[in-house]
């Protein structure tokens, strides 16, 4: 009996001790920091935040894109007339044109700066004044615009009828060009479209004279356009020949013997040696006198001619009132044009 006593308290002191080693054993994985952490710091919670990088500020394409993206937004311009409804006060149903100013004038909250304002936001600020003057409570305003005379594109050089017409909705180049009665007999090769809001990057499109042959120039226009039709370069070829005309140039360039060659060539009463190109450059008008008769038997080189030359093959019939520049000048000027492809 006496060696089972001595047994039993032999194991409650070993119980009773590792007891007190576990308890001692959690207090100081309690007292260690964690993995991952410092100065007591969480693992979650890193100590040093990285700071941020130039890629999370809007890269300058994606500034471009949006202000593009913003300039389809009609906005009200000077000139524009407008008629303003506020729901359910039929008497602060008024009419109204935006002055030179960017103003409309209104009951009640007198004079209101609109210009450059997209109809919502013009909507939102005359909603705010009705509603802070206390003359209406939770104001619904609606604006229709009657007329946009501010949200035209403007239409200038080679075009048959220029002016400014509306850009409404989507409206294409060749849809307003269309409008405008198509280009003239002198219109060039291309077009310049210039946006309001990037007056420092104009558009150069192409163009021909069967518009649907260039489908990719048929560019989406905007509020505040303009566009230039380039008037086409022209060479004129009078005097003796058979058929004294202007040359339009819409690519390259011309020689005295190109030039000779689609007008027809000389006749037999031409004075070839006495062929001369008038030019007019800014110090005024110059003469320049061409052995044309030495070009024809490839004894001397070409001539190359420049935009709005005047090639002037003279005629021992011809009198000699028709020889001076201002009889020349006034020839070409009558001649029917030819376009050179």
């Amino acid at each position: 009996m006496r060696r089972l006593r001595w047994n039993s308290s032999r194991l409650r002191g070993f119980v009773l001790t590792s007891a007190i080693l576990a308890c001692a054993l959690a207090v100081a994985g309690q007292n260690q920091p964690t993995s991952g952490s410092q100065n007591g710091t969480k693992a979650t919670e890193p100590a040093d935040k990285p700071a941020p990088t130039a890629d999370a500020q809007p890269s300058a394409d994606q500034k471009d894109s949006a202000s593009t993206e913003g300039s389809t937004v009609l906005r009200l311009g000077p000139g524009d007339l407008l008629e303003v409804n506020v729901y359910n006060v039929p008497e602060l149903t008024s009419k109204a044109r935006v002055g030179s100013s960017g103003d409309i004038y209104l009951p009640l909250i007198d004079y209101v700066h609109v210009a450059g304002l997209s109809i919502d936001e013009a909507q939102q600020l005359i909603e705010k004044r009705l509603a802070d003057g206390g003359f209406v409570k939770g104001p619904h305003v609606t604006i229709f615009v009657d007329e946009y005379a501010s949200q035209g594109a403007s239409l200038l050089g080679e075009i048959a009828k220029p002016g400014i017409y509306p850009v409404m909705g989507q409206v294409r180049l060749f849809d307003l060009i269309s409008a405008a009665g198509g280009v003239t007999d002198r219109a060039g090769n291309s077009a310049t479209i210039t946006h309001r809001n990037q007056p420092d990057k104009p558009l150069t499109v192409a163009l021909a004279k069967n518009l649907e042959d260039i489908p990719q120039s048929n560019v989406e226009m905007l509020p505040g356009d303009t566009v230039v039709v380039r008037r086409a370069d022209i060479i004129y070829v009078v005097g003796d020949v058979a058929r004294p005309s202007g040359l339009l140039i819409d690519r390259g360039s011309l020689t005295v013997l190109q030039a000779i060659a689609l007008a027809g060539g000389t006749t037999r009463t031409s004075r070839l040696n006495g062929t001369r190109i008038i030019h007019k450059g800014p110090d005024g008008i110059t003469e320049k006198h061409i052995a044309l008769k030495k070009i024809l038997e490839a004894k001397l080189a070409d001539v190359p001619l420049n935009a709005d030359d005047i090639l002037f093959v003279p005629s021992s019939s011809i009198k000699l009132a028709l020889q001076d520049n201002v009889g020349i000048a006034m020839q070409a000027a009558s001649l029917s044009l030819v376009a050179v492809k």
